[in-house]
Order: C-alpha cells, then sequence, then structure tokens
C-alpha cells in the first residue's frame, strides 16, 4: 500500500502550485523532479498573468501568417527542416482546430479557465506571501498601421463579448502609456487586466520554499514511467528507487507526455522552445509590457531586468538550441524602441509545452484515475497555474471540479 497521499511530478510553476493546493486540502505531498524548481520554462518566461489572452494559437488568422512566417527562419513562427517530418502529424491535428467551430469551443474553454485562474491568482499569492510580487502594469499592442489594428478587430470583440477591458490608441496615446516607441507604429491597444509578477523564477523559487515550510519534500529524481498498483500508483525513477503514492499528479511540461506514453496514453505534445534576451534593469524605461504582435515577441519589465522574448520554433527537446532567434529579436527590440540599450544581456532557451488546439490537458488517465494529468499549456502556464491547481486538488479530493473540465481531457485526441 502507498504510504504518500501525493507525488507530483514536476517542479515549475504548475507543479508547484498543484502541489501547495492539495497541500491545503491536508494531503501529503511529495515534489520530484530532475533538475530541481523553477529550471524549466518556469525560469524563463515573459513573467505575465496574461489573462486576455483567450484566444487560441490555433486560429484561421495564425493560418493566414503562417505561410509568411514559415520563410523567414528567425521569423516569429518557424519549423527547423530536421524536425519538419516528425512534427507534420501535430501540424495536421494544428490545421484541424483552426477550422472556426473548433476555435469558437476552444476560446469558450480558454475563457472559463482564465476566468478561475484570475479569481483563484491573489488568494494563493496571499497564502504563499508571494503577493508582494504582483504587478499590475497592463499590457500595449502595438501596430504599424490603421490596417493592422483593423486586422486585430475580430479578436477585441471577442475579448469584449467576454468582459475583458480594453482601448484602441493613436500614436499620441500610446506615448502617453509608453514613452519611446518608434514612429512606425501608429496605433495601439492597451488592455489593464494583464497582470505580471516581478520575477517567475523568483516567485517559483518562493513557491518551493513555501511548499517545504509546510512539510512539503522536493527531491531531484528524473521519473522515466509510472504504473498502476494495489491501492495506487508505482512511480519508476532513472537511477534511483522506485516510489509509491495513493496518486500521483503528472506536470513534467514538455517532458509530460514520454510519461505518460508509459500508461498507454498517446498525447500529441509538442515543444514550443521559447528564446529570449534578459537586459539590465536600466536598459530602458519600460513601463508596460508592450507586445509587438507581427513579430510575435514581447518586451517586459521584470525587477532582475528588461526581457525581450517569445516567437515559436517547433523544434522538439533534441535539437540545439538556436540563439539567432534571441538575437534577431534584440535587433527589432532594437529598432522597435530606439532609446533601448542592448548590452550584457543573457540568453535563454526554454520548452513551452503545447497541444493542438492550445488548451492543456488536465484530468485522469485512462487507465487509472490516481494519476492526474496537468500538463500542456503553452505559452499559459504561469497564467493558468492557480486555476489548474484549483482543479487538480478537488481532482485528487474527489470533489466536483471547479469548472467544467471536459475540454481539457487528456483523451481529446
Amino acid at each position: 500500500m502507498a504510504n504518500l497521499d501525493v507525488i507530483v511530478i514536476g517542479a515549475g510553476v504548475v507543479g508547484l502550485s498543484a502541489a501547495i493546493a492539495a497541500q491545503g486540502r491536508g494531503l501529503t505531498v511529495t515534489v520530484l523532479d530532475k533538475t530541481g524548481p523553477a529550471a524549466g520554462a518556469s525560469a524563463g518566461n515573459a513573467g505575465a498573468f496574461a489573462f486576455t489572452d483567450i484566444l487560441p494559437l490555433a486560429s484561421p488568422g495564425i493560418l493566414r501568417k503562417a505561410p509568411k512566417w514559415l520563410l523567414d527562419p528567425l521569423g516569429p513562427l518557424s519549423v527547423p527542416p530536421a524536425y519538419a517530418l516528425k512534427i507534420a502529424p501535430w501540424m495536421f491535428r494544428f490545421w484541424r482546430a483552426c477550422s472556426p467551430a473548433r476555435v469558437a469551443h476552444s476560446t469558450a474553454a480558454q475563457t472559463a479557465l482564465m476566468d478561475l485562474s484570475k479569481a483563484e491568482l491573489e488568494p494563493f499569492l496571499q497564502e504563499t506571501g508571494t503577493f508582494a510580487m504582483l504587478r499590475k502594469d497592463g499590457n500595449l499592442q502595438v501596430y504599424e498601421s490603421k490596417a493592422e489594428l483593423e486586422a486585430s478587430l475580430p479578436g477585441w470583440q471577442a475579448r469584449e463579448e467576454h468582459g475583458i477591458a480594453f482601448r484602441h490608441l493613436d500614436a499620441a496615446g500610446m506615448a502617453e502609456i509608453q514613452p519611446g516607441l518608434a514612429p512606425r507604429f501608429t496605433h495601439g491597444t492597451f488592455t489593464p487586466g494583464w497582470y505580471s509578477i516581478a520575477d517567475p523564477q523568483g516567485y517559483t523559487v518562493a513557491l518551493a520554499d513555501h511548499f517545504r515550510a509546510r512539510g512539503g519534500t522536493i527531491e531531484r529524481l528524473e521519473v522515466e514511467s509510472l504504473a498502476p498498483s494495489d491501492g495506487g500508483v508505482t512511480i519508476v525513477p532513472r537511477g534511483g528507487q522506485t516510489r509509491q503514492a495513493k496518486q500521483v499528479v503528472l506536470a513534467a511540461g514538455a517532458f509530460s507526455h514520454r510519461i505518460a506514453k508509459s500508461l498507454g496514453e498517446r498525447i500529441p505534445l509538442e515543444t514550443e522552445r521559447g528564446y529570449n534576451t534578459t537586459l539590465p534593469p536600466d536598459a530602458f524605461d519600460l513601463r508596460t509590457q508592450v507586445t509587438f504582435g507581427g513579430h510575435g515577441f514581447v518586451v517586459s519589465r521584470l525587477s532582475i531586468g528588461i526581457r525581450v522574448g517569445g516567437a515559436v520554433e517547433l523544434g522538439g527537446l533534441d535539437l540545439a538550441p538556436n540563439f539567432r532567434r534571441s538575437e534577431a529579436m534584440l535587433a527589432k527590440a532594437r529598432a522597435f524602441l530606439p532609446g533601448l540599450k542592448p548590452d550584457d544581456g543573457v540568453q535563454w532557451m526554454g520548452f513551452r509545452p503545447s497541444l493542438p488546439d492550445s488548451l492543456p490537458a488536465i484530468g485522469r488517465a485512462r487507465v487509472t484515475p490516481r494519476v492526474v494529468y496537468a500538463f500542456g499549456h503553452g505559452h499559459l502556464g504561469l497564467t493558468q497555474s492557480a486555476g489548474t491547481a484549483r482543479l487538480v486538488a478537488d481532482l485528487l479530493t474527489d470533489r466536483p471540479p471547479a469548472i467544467d473540465i471536459a475540454s481539457f481531457s487528456p483523451q481529446r485526441f
């Protein structure tokens, strides 16, 4: 019989948030991670709680832009030639998810998870002693022409229908919010409901400290496989002792599908390799996050510096990083923000786990209800971490989930 109530696999922001939520239900919890807390995508993300970002990446709009983007190997969307054949089945599922009916379905599901995550966030920050790290500086989406703004209007209408506040601006209006933009940007849209965290890595480490302070244990251990056992789950690590738990939460980010495969699950998880450069705090007088949507990257103000990053490289887990992508974004940022100081930057590449319809996998494994999946959040792991943690805790304690999770079923593909 398993002794531990729960083992969480993954010490990123989703895994640690779920572990803390499980503790809050009175469960004893251990977290296993091959590299320790905040070592993956939780370390290098843009720091945004993007609750207004309800539209799925899989959409007709991205299909219109993709051919042009794919022609530029350093552009907002790229597939390395060495990986193109391997990712073809995922791309086919992505294409199918771009139909209007599926986009409407994904948008409704994403909105429900966003609303839950926003409602859960501030109480979670208060509970974990991290509320002081929250910022409410908004986000400024910038456009290079009136035509580009008008092309974005259907997306803003969808947000308006879901009660998301925003306002469209001319160049003068943008300058009041964020001085120093290049004059090529003539229009913009500001969303005040866009929150951020002062330092995503520091936040995740603080969650780990809080979890330990409440009696939780974090071990560095790489999990190879899972198997149902009498009254629980067997966890088989690489080069370590087999563990037993009554329940397991699989929140290992981009590596989750490899572990789920040991349970017979074929989950089409792919890896968006994200790149960024973090500059010193005085590199620019940044007052809000600025999104250069036509170029696929953002510039964020963190307590540790100014972070320039984003874009999508669908290149899997094994190819070497291509830091020319970081350099290309930084070069654009210098042109778009003429006062930006580009020196002394630190480059980073991380794996963002993505499913073809832009929704995460949240739910029980097919072969056993004792394994709960919580992965595949793409760009929105930090954003949806508190809401996902609530849902995971509901499942672990056999309570009705706070929202309908049918759309997030790991078996939907």
